[in-house]
């Protein structure tokens, strides 16, 4: 059973993201503020979770916590200022969304930039040991492939309705067949062998 504190605050949010290695699409962070007495049992990291159990615990948690918000940080922002300058970003503005403002925030990893001076800690692995992260990664997670659905339909022949932007042998393949899309981050390394795309 994972831990409902980590503080003795009283506000003490957790805060996930979701994509941050995929090849293209948004990279989606969330920020859940649980009630104390939070329990359920089969929530663990999203990565623990099949993808039907994580569309089931997402309403328990959304209808449960104090306060949850999900932010997306396009693409075109992560080639400008990068993935993990990306990922901090989305974290802090959902962060900035929940009401009640937050006292202490528990982060997934090891990087973080305040916001608003709020104290914070980083925990590796924050996901498998503390409810708010926990809850955080799945909903993270599950608005981010409700994204990449959503543009597979402009995109089909990425099949980012399976592999969400990831860098599958599939999706590597279309690539190489297809060229890039708009929603490709052009600050990655699309294909193994490239030095640069031509685009």
């Amino acid at each position: 059973m994972l831990q409902n504190k980590f503080s003795i605050y009283q506000y003490e949010c957790g805060t996930d993201e979701a994509g941050r290695g995929c090849l293209a699409g948004p990279v989606t962070a969330a920020a859940v503020l649980l009630p104390d007495d939070f329990k359920l049992s089969i929530l663990n990291d999203s990565k623990q979770l099949s993808e039907k159990m994580r569309e089931q615990i997402r309403p328990v948690i959304e209808n449960n916590a104090l306060c949850f918000s999900v932010s997306h940080i396009s693409h075109t922002i992560i080639d400008e200022i990068n993935i993990l300058n990306a990922s901090i970003k989305a974290m802090q503005e959902s962060i900035a969304k929940l009401k009640p403002t937050p006292n202490y925030i528990i982060v997934d990893g090891n990087r973080f930039k305040t916001i608003n001076n709020i104290p914070f800690s980083t925990i590796i692995k924050g996901d498998s040991k503390f409810m708010s992260i926990a809850a955080a990664s799945v909903l993270a997670k599950t608005y981010r492939d409700e994204y990449m659905n959503q543009i597979h339909e402009e995109y089909p022949m990425y099949n980012w309705k399976k592999n969400k932007g990831y860098p599958t042998e599939e999706h590597r393949e279309a690539i190489r067949k297809y060229g890039v899309c708009k929603y490709h981050r052009m600050s990655f390394r699309l294909l193994p062998e490239q030095l640069k795309l031509d685009i």
